[in-house]
């Protein structure tokens, strides 16, 4: 369906173009003594512009509704179904919690004495052994 209306789309634009260049501008007048009144005889005795401008006018109408036809159908797909937490990416894993409610008053919680947890031992590098010579060797001259 939407290719269809691209279609028609494309084909309305271009009409709509080759319309619009046809009609007379305001400084027309200065034309008609080089062949302007040939119009008449191919539109009827009225000339171009009411026909011109009348077409223009409902090939406007029409691009406009099948544009907003078109961006309307492309919304709704996009958007599709809303579920809860589809289509947040990273956030749809974070667990959604109701409103936590604070107490009211403060709860004295009793601390008992616990055992410290003891921490894995971290291995640590082996030692470098240290040399006795640690100065570089004396450059050699030439």
């Amino acid at each position: 369906m939407l290719l269809f209306l691209n279609v028609i789309y494309v084909l309305i634009a271009a009409s709509m173009i080759v319309l619009i260049l046809m009609q007379r501008g305001s400084g027309a007048q200065a034309g008609a003594g080089f062949g302007g009144g040939a119009s008449a005889t191919v539109f009827g005795a009225r000339g171009a512009s009411s026909f011109l401008s009348k077409a223009t006018k409902w090939l406007a109408i029409s691009f406009f509704v099948i544009a907003m036809f078109m961006a309307w159908q492309a919304t709704d797909v996009a958007v599709g179904p809303v579920n809860a937490g589809q289509g947040l990416g990273v956030m749809s894993q974070v667990p959604v919690d109701a409103a936590p409610s604070a107490p009211a008053v403060p709860v004295q919680v009793p601390v008992e004495a616990q055992d410290p947890v003891a921490a894995p031992e971290v291995p640590t590098a082996p030692a470098v052994p240290e040399t006795t010579d640690s100065a570089p060797p004396e450059p050699v001259q030439n």
